[in-house]
């Protein structure tokens, strides 16, 4: 487990619960660095003060807030810390809420682990934990972090707390602009996209890998032994003309990839302008066909004129 990153307590009404947060995720990407494309070497970033014009050490850089052209204030780490706020050192549940009413979006990305600080939080931690495990709420809570007070989201997971980084109000922006304007969809093709739906759900994620990663590994490996990476070949693609035929043949694969039949998930194909008129041609043969059956039907037989 990796090193605590911030330190405090849950503040649960009159309960106060000491934390440790920790970084539940890691980061798997691979690293380049910036090289000299001539030489490979390295190319690093600097640090300059301009008023010396020379390079400073870490411990010499410092935080400063602009207010104006040219007009700086600097702002120390112990001023932040003194700060009377009273998230600076507690995660400050606010509120409780059903966990389906959080929308996605709102997620940040950045996910942490609480871990009970002492034997003294063991018992209360235990308390909130089995409380939100046993219903489908949340809890929402504030936390003051980083140099910003931030809004989180705390949820159980394997009998522990997680903390979900969420974005204010103000930070999600509005999509309203970006949907689609009067475009025609037919229920047949919402019936379908539905069935292709329920064909790839699943209740569990854990088997997908990070593909990209892995093919990347594969030719950094090469390079590094003085070889071509191997060459993929594409695989066939095209333009999806007809939707309804894509759907059904994604809703056919979907099920054969579970072992099911998708004999009786199909669903006919809307007729395009070609075969309706094509359909109103042929509409009109087994018109006359019944006409002449219908004529044949009244033409006497023998055995009636022989009478």
């Amino acid at each position: 487990m990796p090193r605590p990153l911030w330190s405090g307590a849950i503040s649960f009404g009159l309960v106060t619960i000491p934390v440790k947060l920790m970084s539940a995720t890691e980061d798997r990407s691979v690293r380049f660095h910036q090289v000299h494309t001539e030489d490979l070497g390295r190319v690093r970033v600097r640090k300059y003060c301009e008023a010396e014009d020379r390079e400073v050490s870490a411990a010499e850089i410092g935080k400063g807030f602009e207010i104006s052209k040219d007009t700086l204030v600097a702002v120390t780490d112990e001023e932040l810390e003194q700060m009377p706020l009273p998230t600076a050192k507690a995660i400050e549940i606010v509120a409780f809420l059903p966990a389906a009413s959080i929308d996605p979006v709102r997620l940040s990305g950045d996910s942490y682990f609480l871990q009970y600080d002492g034997p003294v939080a063991a018992k209360p931690y235990a308390l909130i934990a089995r409380a939100l495990a046993r219903n489908t709420k949340v809890a929402v809570a504030k936390l003051a972090w980083h140099g910003r007070e931030r809004l989180v989201l705390l949820r159980v997971r394997d009998g522990a707390l997680v903390a979900h980084v969420l974005k204010w109000d103000d930070e999600v922006r509005d999509p309203s602009e970006l949907a689609p304007k009067e475009t025609k969809v037919t229920d047949s093709e919402i019936d379908e996209a539905l069935l292709l739906v329920d064909s790839m759900t699943t209740d569990d994620i854990s088997g997908y890998q990070d593909e990209y990663r892995k093919a990347l590994e594969a030719v950094l490996e090469a390079k590094a032994e003085g070889r071509q990476p191997t060459e993929e070949a594409e695989e066939p693609g095209g333009q999806v003309v007809d939707l309804m035929a894509a759907l059904q043949e994604s809703v056919r694969k979907a099920q054969a990839s579970r072992g099911e039949d998708a004999g009786d998930a199909e669903v006919h194909e809307m007729p395009t302008a070609k075969k309706e008129t094509a359909g109103k041609a042929a509409g009109k043969a087994p018109a006359k066909k019944t006409a002449k059956k219908t004529a044949a039907a009244k033409k006497p037989t023998r055995r009636q004129r022989g009478a």
